[in-house]
């Protein structure tokens, strides 16, 4: 059971996220570690609270996993570089955004491990929960797996209602759950919560109906049921047409979406595309990603946004366009890819990539 006392709701995860944060910065040495590839709120919200951002790589010839070998590098590398540093949390977001992973039961359990080793109050990003594709994962929580495993962790659970199969991104609802945290720090919290008098009220209804769907005795049961395993599904099939098309063209490679709403396609570049975009003053992923715009209409956001290990070139897709229209998107996407590899690579018969 959860006491109620522990629920902060908000307008979305991203203030709740924000909140926390600034509650547990207060000097420039404040430091938490974030995946990288990473969502942006994170390494946004810390500069600016003027803390530091502490990146750790995931692992992406394994799956984009934790590796804690690079978790204890960046942890490393900062204590030599912030000698009165405070690292005060971790950041998880399971399912990844934007890399699509989910991880095992095993892994969360090393991090937790990890967490308590090193005094870190644990921040669980699980807004994607609803969304796993991959038949060999499951979600788990981190709540769940710190409790089983009695260990001491503080953590902070995240969930919003503009994922899943409810997708409300609008209507602004979302919480945060404290587990372990002590007292005295939930009403800190509470009075920086009150700052804002409330989360509003539509958003407040919609969380309230995403954590309480229709039961079966419920007259609206079937239609929900059917509607919630139509979209559902409809995603499943997505995420392997997805992962399937990007694996077949030449210079790009991507890893299973396995959960969450995006592919994060790794693509190798020609010389000749990364010294024009030098010229442009632009990051090679930045430079075709706007190419691509620029022939096609496709919006996708380069992998520089999220950051990545240095020399890979990366980018994010969704796989929220109809089924229907997701095939003529993956159409473009592969003319403009070999037409723009063609180009760079000095294929002088073929249409330059800005023609299509």
């Amino acid at each position: 059971p959860v006491d109620p006392e522990t629920i902060f709701l908000t307008d979305g995860a991203s203030p709740a996220v924000k909140m926390f944060l600034s509650l547990l910065v207060s000097e420039e040495d404040d430091a938490v570690l974030i995946p990288v590839p990473q969502y942006p709120l994170y390494s946004a919200a810390l500069t600016n609270l003027k803390g530091t951002a502490v990146g750790y790589y995931l692992d992406e010839a394994a799956g984009w996993t934790v590796s804690l070998e690079a978790v204890r590098k960046a942890v490393k590398d900062f204590r030599s570089e912030h000698p009165t540093g405070r690292l005060k949390a971790m950041v998880l977001i399971n399912p990844g955004n934007p890399t699509g992973n989910v991880m095992t039961r095993a892994q969360m359990e090393a991090v937790a491990r990890f967490c308590h080793e090193q005094g870190l109050v644990l921040l669980a990003d699980e807004v994607y929960q609803e969304n796993i594709w991959s038949p060999a994962k499951k979600f788990e929580s981190f709540r769940k797996v710190v409790l089983e495993l009695s260990l001491p962790v503080e953590v902070v659970s995240f969930h919003s209602i503009s994922k899943g199969y409810y997708g409300e991104c609008g209507l602004r609802g979302g919480y945060m759950q404290l587990e372990k945290i002590d007292k005295k720090v939930q009403d800190q919290l509470y009075k920086l919560a009150s700052i804002n008098l409330c989360s509003n009220t539509v958003g407040q209804s919609m969380t309230a109906s995403v954590m309480n769907p229709p039961t079966e005795r419920d007259e609206s049961y079937p239609m929900f049921h059917s509607e919630r395993d139509s979209i559902l599904k409809s995603l499943q099939r997505k995420s392997v047409m997805m992962t399937e098309r990007l694996n077949s063209l030449p210079g790009m490679s991507c890893n299973p979406i396995e959960g969450a709403l995006y592919a994060f396609p790794r693509i190798e570049l020609p010389v000749g595309a990364i010294e024009a975009a030098a010229a442009e003053g632009k990051p090679a992923d930045v430079f075709y990603c706007v190419e691509l715009l620029k022939a096609t209409g496709i919006v996708v956001v380069p992998g520089s946004g999220f950051h990545q290990q240095p020399g890979t070139w990366h980018f994010r897709i969704t796989i929220l366009p109809s089924e229907e229209k997701l095939p003529g998107v993956l159409d473009r996407l592969e003319a403009f890819h070999r037409a723009f590899l063609a180009k760079f690579s000095g294929g002088g018969d073929a249409r330059a990539a800005g023609e299509l």
